[in-house]
């Protein structure tokens, strides 16, 4: 499929009454794609798929239209919100240690590249302190600094060690065997089979 294909597709998936804060709608995204201007729709779409969330289908028509595009941080948003819908996504306020109390002295990316391991509550078999992975998207920023705080996304490697998190739950992160941050659950989205029918 071309871009224009994977566009017009991707937008039959968003219903038609969704809008973004600012009043946008599906019918806008079919005005940028009758002109081409598939970069605007993309955005839009991403946008239009902050409402309720779109199934799997749209993000990965979405993800193959942005790297047809060559927007490799649209692409890469659009694996992420694939993974999500597939693993299930944590958001989390999260504060990193400054680099002079912490091993990392540099800024980490923003994109979800990283996958430090977690806190979130198990002990092995022997009672020490057992932690998962899960992969780590900044919200609205491209790295975080270290001392510095911001929203972020957990999308878990492994989704059944993270049932039992629920909201304002404090967790950790781990880079290393030093506490490398402190994050705060703020919400959690269970895997798209997992959700309860509505």
């Amino acid at each position: 499929m071309d871009v224009s294909e994977l566009l017009k597709s991707a937008s039959l998936l968003v219903p038609e009454e969704t809008a973004t804060e600012n009043d946008i709608t599906v019918r806008d995204v079919w005005d940028y794609l009758v002109n081409d201007e598939w970069e605007v729709a993309l955005g839009l779409l991403e946008e239009l798929a902050d409402a309720p969330s779109p199934p799997l289908a749209f993000w990965e028509k979405l993800a193959a239209a942005a790297e047809q595009l060559r927007l490799e941080r649209s692409a890469a948003w659009c694996h992420w919100r694939c993974s999500e819908i597939r693993n299930g996504v944590f958001r989390a306020y999260l504060t990193l240690r400054p680099a002079a109390e912490a091993r990392r002295t540099t800024p980490i990316s923003g994109t979800g590249v990283l996958r430090p391991m977690w806190d979130i509550g198990h002990l092995s078999p022997t009672g020490e302190r057992a932690v998962s992975i899960a992969s780590l998207w900044v919200e609205n920023t491209p790295v975080l600094e270290p001392g510095g705080r911001a929203t972020v996304r957990l999308v878990p490697l492994t989704p059944s060690h993270w049932t039992h998190v629920q909201p304002g739950r404090r967790i950790t992160m781990h880079e290393d065997r030093t506490v490398a941050g402190t994050a705060v659950v703020l919400e959690v989205h269970p895997p798209a089979a997992a959700q309860p029918a509505g």
